[in-house]
């Protein structure tokens, strides 16, 4: 047979032989089914409640046809499906032909046996492969309709708010024959037409392509299924060419993202994982070499409680290796904003998940889609037993393309991971062709290594991988002109990255996206309740530990302390605790915020009684002393507010002892009261001895002195504690994104509602507060506060917000000179730029922290520490902390209404290391706890102490596997090689090091020392201790 002439013409040959649109009466894709037939019987009922089989199969089903709509939005629809198959059908391949707008599951015999998604390229139900007489011919199915999409209802557009009055049509649901002969060579003739396009007209692969598909558009006559055999020849023909040796090998792993909430409640998340999952299960009995790489214990737990026959047929794949547990994590977590012992609690909740449930724990972490990662997670992974990290958001920053795809990641104590991001830039391929010549093209560390790799799938909104997918890849597995295509693990992935590894760069420091940067402010309430919630389970599993440890039959609460973390693990999945999820997920996540916040309560009662239970007032109203806790590790000296007579409020100065409490009779006298005065030009001055500040009447600091040095913070002619508005309408993500230009729209406060006027008079606090409207119908009020022998002002801030598409910041200008300024992140701290020097600087100009940020001179600087807030920027010599966004989308309510946070200013002296900076941040995020008690006498108590400053001991909670042992994590805060001596009045038999699972490191005993025991750390390094209890 010639060759074709004319290249274009014989191109549009073969596109039009495969057209769903044009000649479906004369050409191949026409015949891919055969006969049809309608079902017997077709019946629905509604419901707006997301119910099980047994309760839906008992509901009274009314007459249903193809054409009727139904919704609106998040009601479900249960079809009741009857269907005779023709005996003239038999031999023949049967399909059961699903298509609607929203997502299907079918049940068959009380069971889900495959998820139906129009989106996700799945309307089909295969019945039988070839229909025998013994088979049964009439059967019952059930499809249980979402009325959702794959991506939920955006009205208009994907992440609009939903349309909560959208319909879902059923547009075809019938028996067909499927003539896969027909269905083989439209695949063959898809691969050959996509290599003659992509490959390019020099190329001769391109052409042979395009030859052989051709010649077998002559041979196929698509009225005579007994051509088909020869044109099938021609591809295998052509596809059994092989590579030479150095051809880069692709390995292809099944994949289905599935956002743990989003655009969808948590509760159709649950569901979306059935149908994805089903669906897999499906193709592995069809295909028995697919791989499918899968994360979030969560949602194996949901799948455990919700779907248990699934869930045992997935067991059975994973025990195969086809169905491969990955990531480690309880969730794919946001990579920036959950504190440090949050990130471990993920990994120990997950880890010990996978052990449990599947004898194995995830040697991969596995994080594709989060809005940047934190310089300390090489670390953790390496904590959690991984040392292999998967990603590939970075693919999206906007500004510099990120140099590698594969390298050694670096963290903050200098632990290194190996890295590779997919260079195809997605975790959802289709398995084509020109996904895979990207893949070789894109990828920026070729010649260094010869593997990557290569997730194939539907995702996001679930869907996961269909067969076409992987009959795609089927044909380019070893094929000239194409990478070598194989069906891999994570582990043979990174085996081969590992072999390859010397020639490897190392990337040090965080990987942070150039995009999203407006997820450290959106849903300002989610962010106060990830903080507040943080520190409650902190001091539950203090106080429970301490009581555990006193004996008295106090029993830890494990399960419930269990179920409360994996609630706060859930709300910190990557589209909730950054904001960027509908309203409906922000109504459970602050519904989950809300039962931590009662249940937590409650324990720290339980624990307190039990520990302190003869120190405790028997009745209430007797005022007699006060018991106060204090739950870090350092002695504290604060003013407190405590139960006076007849339910007033009073101040007391107190001094309570590191990790432990102490009766408060007699308060303390301050060395210095706290003096409030105004001046005659209605500003006010606010002194302790130890800062001086004074405030204009619109409440913006004039100046900030230190008193001992007389340093002046605030340079001359500015003002700090400035708010400042600026216009937020980014490019298209609008939850996600604030653009580099919104610094181009400043507009500072200035109308004034209520000018500054004393509060508070001075003693032991002074206070001061104004208000001011913000934009045309926002209000802010402030109480600016100075307590006795406070380093710190803080701003206790309510805000009205009824903005739109505004962003509110406070700004500090300071009289300091740093091209670097520093800022917390988990279990330690990194510099940024002050500079826009480079275009990598300049795209971090907003930018994250935890509780504090500090710009520095020798000798001198200023801190701004806050209880609630991520954002923040550090620009020249101008600090400053994001307050709240109003975007639309996907939550045209976002942020509006009500909001209280706090911030403080602390100039200091030295460096914030010996200055106490961390210390004094974790105070205003820790505060002391008060219980009304017996005034008898009562020596102080403390329980744990750690003789150096660079060591903060973070967590004290029972050991998971060892009732009978406590697990201690400390960590180096200042960045220094440090000896450290722990004490403690627990009464311990043995001490060891363990790791972030809590497994023992051997041969890590410590010894018992008079002084204590002897740690050993490096900067940043994180230490867990697991302290053997004597019983």
């Amino acid at each position: 047979m010639a060759a074709p002439k004319h290249r274009r013409t014989a191109l549009e040959r073969v596109e039009k032989f495969l057209s769903e649109t044009y000649f479906t009466d004369c050409n191949l894709r026409g015949r891919l089914f055969g006969d049809r037939c309608p079902p017997a019987s077709l019946s629905c009922f509604q419901t707006p409640r997301r119910i099980p089989y047994d309760e839906a199969v008992r509901q009274e089903f009314r007459p249903a046809q193809v054409g009727d709509s139904f919704g609106p939005t998040w009601e479900t629809c249960w079809f009741k499906v009857e269907l005779s198959i023709p005996p003239a059908w038999a031999g023949q391949e049967v399909h059961f032909v699903w298509e609607s707008d929203g997502e299907g599951m079918v049940w068959r015999d009380a069971q889900p046996v495959q998820g139906l998604t129009k989106e996700g390229e799945k309307t089909s139900y295969i019945l039988t492969s070839s229909m025998k007489e013994a088979e049964p011919h009439s059967l019952t199915l059930y499809v249980e309709l979402a009325c959702n999409g794959l991506f939920g209802a955006g009205k208009g557009s994907m992440i609009a708010p939903p349309d909560p009055d959208r319909r879902f049509t059923l547009s075809k649901a019938e028996l067909v024959v499927f003539n896969r002969d027909v269905y083989e060579l439209l695949v063959d003739l898809e691969i050959l037409l996509d290599m003659a396009q992509l490959l390019g007209e020099e190329n001769q692969r391109s052409s042979q392509a395009l030859c052989t598909a051709n010649q077998m558009v002559n041979v196929c006559d698509v009225t005579d299924p007994a051509t088909f055999p020869a044109a099938r020849a021609l591809a295998a023909a052509f596809f059994s060419q092989r590579n030479g040796e150095s051809q880069h090998s692709i390995h292809a792993m099944g994949h289905c993202h599935i956002d743990s909430a989003w655009l969808w409640p948590y509760e159709e998340t649950i569901r979306k994982c059935a149908r994805s999952w089903v669906t897999v299960v499906r193709l592995m009995e069809r295909n028995p070499e697919l791989t499918f790489a899968c994360s979030q214990a969560q949602q194996f737990e949901w799948v455990r409680s919700w779907y248990p026959g699934l869930y045992k047929q997935i067991q059975d794949f994973v025990a195969k290796g086809q169905f491969i547990p990955v990531g480690g994590t309880w969730v794919e977590m946001d990579g920036n904003l959950p504190s440090g012992e949050s990130m471990v609690r993920q990994f120990l909740q997950g880890q010990r998940f996978f052990q449990q449930q599947f004898g194995r724990v995830c040697s991969e972490f596995w994080l594709p889609d989060t809005f940047g990662y934190s310089a300390q997670l090489p670390q953790l992974m390496r904590g959690c037993g991984i040392r292999r990290f998967l990603t590939q958001k970075l693919s999206w920053n906007l500004v510099n393309s990120f140099p590698h795809h594969t390298f050694f990641w670096e963290g903050i104590d200098g632990s290194r991971v190996l890295t590779h991001f997919p260079p195809g830039d997605s975790y959802g391929m289709h398995g084509r062709v020109e996904e895979v010549l990207k893949t070789v093209k894109n990828n920026k560390d070729k010649g260094r290594v010869n593997h990557s790799a290569f997730l194939f799938g539907f995702g996001d909104g679930g869907g996961g991988p269909t067969q076409k997918m992987l009959d795609r890849m089927k044909r380019m597995s070893d094929t000239d002109g194409l990478p070598r295509v194989q069906i891999s693990t994570p582990d043979q992935l990174f085996s081969a990255l590992e072999k390859e590894s010397s020639q490897l760069y190392t990337w040090v420091g965080e990987l942070f996206l150039e995009l999203h940067n407006g997820t450290y402010t959106t849903q300002a309430q989610i962010k106060k309740g990830n903080r507040e919630c943080e520190r409650i389970l902190h001091d539950v599993e203090v106080l429970s530990t301490l009581a555990m440890a006193q004996g008295g039959g106090f029993q830890y609460p494990a399960s419930e302390l269990q179920r409360l973390w994996r609630l706060l693990l859930l709300n910190q999945f990557h589209d909730v605790l950054p904001g960027s999820c509908i309203q409906l997920v922000v109504e459970d996540a602050l519904q989950y915020y809300a039962e931590i916040r009662r249940a937590g309560a409650g324990l720290q009662r339980e624990a307190v009684q039990s520990l302190c239970r003869e120190l405790l007032e028997p009745e209430a109203g007797n005022a007699g002393g006060t018991l106060v806790l204090n739950t870090l590790p350092w002695e504290r000296t604060e003013v407190i507010s405590k139960a006076g007579p007849a339910g007033t409020e009073t101040l007391a100065l107190v001094t309570v002892p590191r990790m432990g409490y102490a009766v408060v009779r007699e308060p303390l006298l301050p060395p210095q009261p706290v003096v409030v005065r105004k001046l005659e030009d209605g500003s006010i001055a606010m002194e302790n001895g130890v800062i001086a500040a004074c405030l204009d009447e619109m409440g913006r600091l004039t100046s900030l002195r230190l008193l001992d040095s007389q340093r002046e913070s605030v340079p001359d002619g500015c003002c700090a504690n400035q708010f400042a508005l600026f216009d937020d309408v980014p490019l298209y993500w609008d939850a996600w994104d604030v653009m580099d230009y919104h610094l181009e729209t400043r507009k500072p406060v200035t109308t004034l509602l209520k000018p500054l006027e004393v509060t508070l008079a001075g003693g032991l606090r002074g206070s001061v507060s104004f208000s001011l409207q913000i934009g045309k119908s926002s209000t802010l009020t402030q109480e600016i506060i100075l307590d006795a022998t406070c380093p710190y002002l803080r701003f206790l801030t309510q805000v009205e917000w009824k903005e739109a598409h505004k962003f509110l910041k406070v700004e500090f200008p300071v009289q300091v000179r740093s091209t670097n300024a520093t800022y917390e992140i988990q279990f330690g701290h990194l510099q940024r730029p002050t500079h826009w020097n480079t275009s990598w600087d300049w795209a971090r100009f907003e930018v994250w922290a935890h509780k504090w940020l500090d710009l520095s001179e020798h000798g001198f600087g200023v801190a701004l520490l806050n209880d609630c807030k991520y954002g923040a920027s550090a620009h020249g010599n101008v600090l400053s902390l994001s307050l709240l966004r109003a975007p639309k989308s996907p939550d045209a309510t976002a942020d509006m209404g009500h909001h209280q946070f706090t911030y403080a200013v602390m100039p200091h002296l030295g460096s914030f290391q010996d200055a106490g900076v961390i210390r004094r941040a974790y105070s205003l995020n820790f505060p002391l706890h008060t219980v009304p008690a017996r005034s008898a006498p009562c020596p102080p108590c403390s329980a744990f102490s750690v003789s150096s400053p660079a060591v903060v001991l973070e967590t004290i909670k029972q050991a998971e596997d060892r009732p009978g042992a406590v697990v201690v994590r400390l960590y180096e805060a200042h960045g220094s090689t440090v000896v450290a001596w722990l004490q403690t009045s627990l009464p311990i038999e043995e001490a060891m090091l363990c790791d972030l699972l809590e497994r023992p490191v051997a041969g890590e005993r410590l010894r018992l020392e008079q002084r204590g025991l002897r740690l050993s750390f490096t900067p940043f390094h994180v230490l867990s201790l697991l302290l053997v209890l004597r019983q």
